[in-house]
């Protein structure tokens, strides 16, 4: 390997490896390439992208196969005090070998180029702010398959076993359209617009890049309505509604999973939107607004509560604002909120609220003497009202083995909702 220092002699602070992306839409190599990689005493990377660029005699290569191999020579590269590059497609950063690298320790520095994904959308003439992008590469096919299926706009970074034709066998019987680009970059580059069908009947060149488009798609593209909201949609791997023992909470002082299911439908969180979770006790609603994206600011007089709550995000790794005190008083200087859930409180709660205009009001409520005048409150604020009680009962084991059904308190959910 050859000898050439890459540590600060004064702070001997090891000089990152530095990672190259090659344009995969086919332009030349970022000007920053050439000093390093003529400085390089170990480049690495797959065998067409060695291919590509001009290796330094005396640098040693590792192609890529196996990451162990190359991870172990980096490594010691680094420890060494020698300069190494990695060559990667695209923006490595971005579905890329980055982050193999950072999780193996070591220091880097990055110069992207154009993704494989932002090339293949290029190429289509369509925008791709609002598109969802997954792969395949390396992983369980369901989950980009599904997303195809779901959604009106999805990019897959494919791999052998894992591209157009498994992707395509499996939306058969969806009505989409799909883009495959091969070789994006090279002279064999190819782009197709195929069925599902003919997808699947096809052998497709690796690497290559999979556009899935809804029918609707290209027309809500051309009108300039392609997802506007930048929402390509996003899920709890562990699900929402959650059982309350996932959660600390005192005295059951918390909104039960029946009815939080339905309060978290009427909230609609997601990317983009701000949920005020208003007399937040466990903090059990806002969390789940935050599982499913949206921006939650919970508010809490009691604050030993607010404790539990901060510990219950933290639990679910979840950012939820805290505002400790009293409404309707704390309240006020609060920012805009797109949705609100009333969890405690009286009616001067939830007048405070209406008068901010929030799109949704969702509120919970064990007294019936108080669903009157919250309905003639939501709906003298110009709110449409909807309203259900739920009353669940649990399962719970009898001795000998026989099983009951437990009653859990009666609970009415009223949702406003602005025209």
């Amino acid at each position: 390997m050859a000898a050439v220092t890459g540590v600060d002699a004064a702070t001997r602070v090891p000089s990152p490896v530095t990672v190259v992306g090659l344009d995969a839409a086919g332009a030349t190599p970022h000007p920053a390439l050439a000093p390093v990689l003529a400085a390089a005493g170990l480049v690495v990377g797959a065998a067409r992208h060695l291919a590509a660029v001009p290796v330094p005699a005396g640098a040693d290569t590792v192609t890529l196969g196996p990451l162990a191999p190359a991870l172990h020579r980096l490594d010691e590269a680094v420890a060494a005090g020698v300069p190494a590059v990695v060559l990667a497609s695209g923006d490595p950063g971005f579905f890329g070998i980055v982050r193999r690298l950072r999780a193996a320790g070591l220091p880097l520095r990055v110069v992207p180029a154009v993704s494989s994904v932002a090339a293949a959308f290029a190429r289509a003439g369509l925008p791709w702010d609002g598109a969802a992008v997954v792969t395949a590469h390396g992983r369980d096919l369901r989950p980009a398959l599904n997303a195809c299926r779901a959604l009106p706009l999805v990019a897959v970074l494919t791999a052998p076993g894992a591209g157009a034709a498994e992707v395509g066998a499996g939306l058969v019987g969806w009505s989409r359209r799909l883009l495959v680009a091969e070789h994006l970059g090279t002279d064999a580059e190819r782009i197709r617009e195929v069925t599902p069908e003919q997808a699947a009947a096809e052998t497709w060149s690796d690497p290559h890049v999979l556009l899935s488009l809804a029918a609707s798609a290209l027309d809500r593209v051309a009108a300039g309505g392609m997802r506007s909201d930048n929402q390509p949609a996003a899920a709890p791997a562990g699900g929402w509604a959650l059982p309350e023992d996932r959660y600390a909470h005192r005295d059951s002082m918390i909104t039960k999973s029946e009815v939080r299911a339905l309060v978290v439908a009427r909230l609609r969180p997601r990317l983009g939107r701000l949920v005020w979770d208003v007399g937040a006790g466990s903090g059990s609603v806002g969390i789940e607004c935050a599982l499913l994206g949206a921006a939650v600011l919970a508010v809490e007089q009691d604050p030993q509560a607010g404790a539990t709550i901060r510990a219950n995000a933290a639990t679910h790794a979840v950012t939820v604002r805290l505002v400790t005190g009293r409404a309707p008083q704390a309240l006020a200087g609060l920012p805009e909120p797109d949705a609100v859930f009333v969890g405690g409180g009286g009616a001067d709660v939830l007048a405070a609220v209406v008068t901010r205009q929030p799109e949704r009001v969702v509120l919970t409520l064990a007294a019936l003497d108080r669903v009157a005048p919250a309905v003639g409150l939501l709906r003298a604020a110009g709110y449409t009202v909807e309203g259900s009680q739920l009353s669940a009962a649990r399962l719970a084991d009898l001795p000998g083995g026989s099983i009951r059904l437990a009653a859990t308190n009666p609970v009415v959910v009223l949702t406003g909702e602005r025209p």
